[in-house]
């Protein structure tokens, strides 16, 4: 690996990143290319098959969104699955929970568990170590076809990476059909769906597949100044609540009882989430936005 390294998401549009010191992994594993890097600007950075995936500079914005805005308005959130999320970072947010029982998490690919637990233990933090969390090193999918995980989960969190890969399935309709299966009563499930400035398409899609799965279905925004194009979308769905319902103060209110630190996430911030610029709500089938 050079001293740069050049992701190859999008074709004629490139972030490049310099390396500081040297290459930490980079193996290929049954599944997937990793590499995990230091960098001057953006700390520490996961890459899978030439995607970035993580940096340790901007992480929370992703993480913390992904986890707080729905377990803040669900109020009870006692068992939370994670959908890959192999690093940590989600878990590690999930888990600031104290009521929270149990956390699943299910990534496909054993050594990027194995390397985050090395590289990235300043973002997982306690996690790992956590009795309430089970790591399970296996397709995602057929666990959660299996007949024992119906009406499971309060949270089900898809911390999935592009759709490319061993990671295409968990954009088909049928993976959506068994998470909304999954979901316990007034539960949540929560998709990253790219960069709409570059990927416009995949939010338009993500919510078409998944308003046919479920009864209601949303996008609220985030920032992750390493996903390269702006805004972030985040899809949530349920088959009986709804998201982005709660007042500022309601928020504010749980948000202080539950007394932990958070880098980008606020009770501002999630209200302002569910504020989509028109040219993004353009992208979002009608009833939905």
């Amino acid at each position: 690996m050079s001293m740069t390294f050049a992701e190859t998401l999008y074709k004629g549009y490139a972030q490049t990143i310099a390396l500081d010191g040297p290459v930490l992994a980079d193996e290929r594993s049954r599944f997937q290319h990793i590499r995990i890097f230091d960098s001057p600007l953006n700390g520490r950075v996961l890459v899978l098959d030439g995607i970035v995936q993580l940096t340790d500079r901007d992480e929370s914005s992703y993480s913390e969104m992904l986890s707080h805005v729905p377990m803040i308005e669900h109020g009870a959130v006692k068992r939370a699955m994670i959908v890959g999320g192999g690093d940590g970072a989600i878990a590690e947010e999930v888990l600031k929970h104290k009521d929270v029982e149990r956390v699943d998490l299910v990534d496909i690919d054993d050594r990027v568990i194995a390397l985050s637990k090395i590289h990235f233990e300043h973002v997982s933090g306690a996690a790992f170590a956590d009795p309430r969390l089970t790591v399970r090193a296996e397709d995602a999918f057929p666990y959660l076809k299996a007949a024992e995980t119906a009406g499971r989960y309060d949270l089900i969190v898809a911390d999935r990476p592009d759709p490319v890969g061993p990671a295409e399935v968990l954009f088909a309709d049928e993976f959506y059909s068994v998470v909304s299966r999954a979901l316990a009563p007034g539960g949540f499930a929560l998709f990253q769906t790219g960069v709409p400035h570059y990927q416009a398409g995949e939010l338009t899609q993500t919510v078409s597949q998944l308003s046919s799965a479920f009864k209601n279905v949303g996008v609220f925004l985030t920032v992750t100044p390493t996903y390269i194009g702006g805004h972030m979308g985040l899809t949530w769905a349920s088959n009986d609540s709804r998201l982005g319902t709660l007042d500022h103060d309601a928020i504010a209110a749980r948000f202080e009882a539950k007394d932990f630190p958070t880098d980008y996430y606020s009770p501002a911030v999630h209200r302002a989430a569910f504020a989509l610029p028109p040219w993004i709500a353009r992208l979002v089938p009608g009833k939905n936005r």
